[in-house]
């Protein structure tokens, strides 16, 4: 009994370090389409996007195009070594408009690299849960900028998870501040 235990654990583990697009998208058509998260009849999207920065240019911000940079807890695993490490302070970066009824989100996760390799970074595995935690805070920002709703930060914290022990934080070993975006000075 304990080996099968611990079998499960072990791929359980294994499978939160993978970087997952279908969960995140799964979660982004669930908070939208049964949750209303977004009620006001337009059409949104979730697409990703690996090189997107948190630059906005003048014109981009003349088409309606906003940033929010969101610090997550994720866990990674090396492609060489296959060390597992969890980190809470991951970052991902959302790009969203409202233009002409139809709404975009783009996402850009960053990684971190392995302290023993560093050999390049590696995209983190999210939970369910911190994923809709993400989400839920985007379509916050979406609500109040794209909207013109109140940002209620209270509704939104309160589903935030218990406070995950970590590592301190290693600029070097972290994409987020390699370019100037990391989130590790937040609460």
């Amino acid at each position: 009994f304990v080996f099968v235990f611990l079998v499960f654990l072990l791929l359980f583990l294994l499978l939160c370090a993978e970087w997952i697009p279908a969960l995140w998208l799964d979660v982004f058509n669930d908070l939208l389409y049964e949750d209303n998260q977004l009620d006001y009849e337009d059409q949104w999207t979730l697409n990703f996007s690996y090189s997107q920065t948190d630059t906005v240019t003048k014109d981009e911000r003349k088409r309606g195009w906003k940033v929010y940079a969101h610090c997550a807890r994720g866990k990674f695993q090396c492609a060489s070594c296959r060390k597992t490490w969890p980190s809470a302070r991951v970052v991902v970066l959302f790009r969203y408009r409202l233009q002409r009824g139809r709404g975009t989100v783009i996402m850009r996760p960053f990684g971190q690299a392995c302290r023993r390799c560093q050999d390049g970074f590696e995209l983190g595995g999210f939970s369910e849960n911190e994923v809709e935690h993400a989400l839920l805070r985007v379509f916050a920002k979406i609500r109040k900028n794209c909207y013109g709703e109140d940002d209620d930060d209270d509704d939104v914290s309160s589903t935030e998870s218990t406070v995950v022990r970590t590592r301190p934080h290693e600029d070097t070993l972290c994409e987020g501040c390699c370019m100037g975006i990391c989130c590790q000075d937040d609460s």
